[in-house]
């Protein structure tokens, strides 16, 4: 349960998860809560808690609100608690008259764009890998067993975990079919598992059926054993099996660059 909502909690007179609210709280509150706050136990788990200043309990309270634009989250402290009211896509099209991707400008009154979208969508992670939107393509057919080129495909860049915006996920709602080539970690897992619960069944993960004969790619140190095993059970319960256990036998994440020492024709076949 958020800050705000135990707030509320606090505000109506019901229980709280005292500890789980220290924690919540800011660090300089949190090291004076005893002076700060009278609690009751009612319930294992459960404290009713009396902020023993009314003007704490307000300054919390505004602290801990929905902030309604990036404007008004700044004044909160951290503007990234707000999404932005404009977003900015580049994307690759068969209809692109030179070498440079068009921009799409979109929010939540109108997108601006010069081409009429294609069935389905590719959004590629990294930069590096977007700048060979061919080879992408290449190996997203190969994947998918399906056709992937401009004819049917437009190639937008991911750019992190920016895709998963208000805004951007609006966009790609367009689409018949969201085909997703993160890096093979922990933090392209989420990312897809994010557009998974927005997207439904639009969103699909490419990769390859099988995992074996791209093991030597798997370089990736996952920085701690936290992170693998946390990579391990989000592609367990995304149903990519044959992704864990490749993370299990190689003991690394796969990073999409590594895709890029390929030229097209050595793209393992599947099966």
């Amino acid at each position: 349960m958020s800050l705000r909502k135990n707030l509320a909690r606090i505000r109506r007179g019901e229980p709280v998860n005292y500890p789980l609210f220290l924690r919540q709280l800011p660090a300089a509150v949190a090291g004076r809560h005893t002076q700060l706050f009278r609690t009751e136990k009612v319930a294992s788990n459960r404290w009713r808690v009396q902020c023993l200043d009314d003007s704490l309990l307000q300054r919390l309270e505004s602290q801990a609100a929905v902030p309604e634009d990036r404007v008004a989250a700044a004044h909160q402290g951290d503007s990234h608690r707000a999404g932005t009211d404009k977003t900015y896509l580049l994307v690759y099209h068969g209809q692109l008259v030179d070498a440079r991707p068009e921009v799409v400008c979109q929010s939540a009154q109108q997108t601006l764009q010069h081409f009429t979208p294609k069935p389905q969508v590719l959004v590629v992670e990294n930069e590096q890998n977007f700048a060979s939107p061919e080879l992408m393509m290449a190996f997203t057919a190969r994947c998918t067993g399906q056709p992937c080129d401009f004819s049917n495909t437009d190639v937008v860049l991911g750019a992190g975990n920016r895709i998963t915006g208000t805004l951007s996920v609006a966009w790609l709602s367009g689409y018949d079919r969201v085909l997703c080539a993160f890096d093979y970690d922990l933090g392209g897992l989420r990312m897809f598992a994010s557009l998974a619960r927005r997207l439904g069944d639009k969103a699909r993960f490419v990769q390859p059926a099988e995992w074996h004969e791209w093991e030597l790619s798997f370089r990736q140190s996952p920085g701690s054993s936290k992170r693998f095993v946390s990579a391990i059970e989000q592609a367990e319960q995304l149903g990519f099996n044959e992704l864990a256990g490749t993370f299990r036998r190689t003991g690394h994440f796969m990073e999409q660059e590594m895709l890029l020492d390929l030229a097209t024709s050595e793209l393992p076949d599947e099966q």
